[in-house]
């Protein structure tokens, strides 16, 4: 449920990534509304909260969804894989996106797209007595064309099989972009599989021949500019990765 101003909703996440913008994020694990503000007033584009390898309290969620709302920030949430009541949920809440973890085939990308959007695209529950649907004040028809319009759909290549895959997974129907998870890769890949980096070339090439999204994560200010100069229309920090750095270089004046 993105705030109106004047009347009229800002431009959604999916909006400002088809149009060009640079979109600039950060992971973050629950609990922690205190960061979600903090993103906000640090002026992030967006933030991506993980209830995949963070905790999935449904009401803890809604919480920080609302946060960011306060502050017109749009949130992606990384889902569980395979959870199509998880998304429904997330989106009920109001978050502007899903992120779907391991996704190794065509046929697992547009099951996402599938859960992820109203019919006639997709199977969503519909309801407008949600966050999302103003508790009802928004009309039926608007709340469903803004939504097919505008809910950001992501899936992620996180093994050797997807990275196999990606032409097939890219080219998905209603799915607008993919995310390669560079831990899971390289946990998955062995000997016989491609070197991650060669792999990670392989489904970014096939991002961009689809004319899909893409969306990296990265740990540094100079990775994040690359990534951006490289085709990402989306960089995420790893929040945690970053916060740990820094307090070790806080805790270097002890040394």
């Amino acid at each position: 449920m993105s705030a109106l101003v004047g009347g009229v909703r800002p431009a959604s996440l999916r909006a400002r990534a088809e149009a060009g913008d640079r979109l600039l994020g950060a992971l973050l694990r629950m609990p922690s509304e205190e960061l979600v503000e903090m993103l906000a007033v640090a002026r992030f584009d967006f933030v991506l909260i993980d209830a995949e390898h963070g905790p999935a309290d449904l009401i803890a969620l809604r919480q920080h969804i609302a946060v960011a709302a306060v502050h017109d920030v749009p949130v992606i949430v990384r889902v569980g894989e395979d959870d199509p009541g998880m998304i429904l949920r997330v989106l009920d809440q109001g978050a502007q996106g899903v992120l779907v973890p391991h996704i190794d085939d065509a046929v697992a990308a547009a099951a996402v797209v599938s859960a992820s959007h109203y019919p006639p695209l997709g199977t969503r529950g519909f309801a407008t007595y949600s966050r999302a649907g103003r508790f009802g004040e928004t009309p039926a028809e608007e709340h469903r064309e803004w939504y097919l319009a505008n809910t950001l759909v992501f899936g992620m290549v996180e093994s050797p099989a997807g990275v196999t895959a990606a032409e097939a997974i890219a080219r998905t129907p209603g799915l607008d972009g993919i995310m390669i998870g560079p831990a899971d890769l390289a946990a998955s890949s062995g000997p016989e599989d491609l070197p991650v980096a060669e792999a990670t070339a392989v489904v970014n090439r096939a991002i961009a021949a689809a004319g899909k999204l893409r969306m990296d994560i990265v740990g540094t200010p100079a990775a994040a500019i690359a990534a951006f100069d490289d085709g990402a229309r989306l960089v995420v920090y790893n929040l945690a990765s970053s916060l740990m750095r820094h307090l070790h270089d806080l805790r270097a004046a002890r040394d």
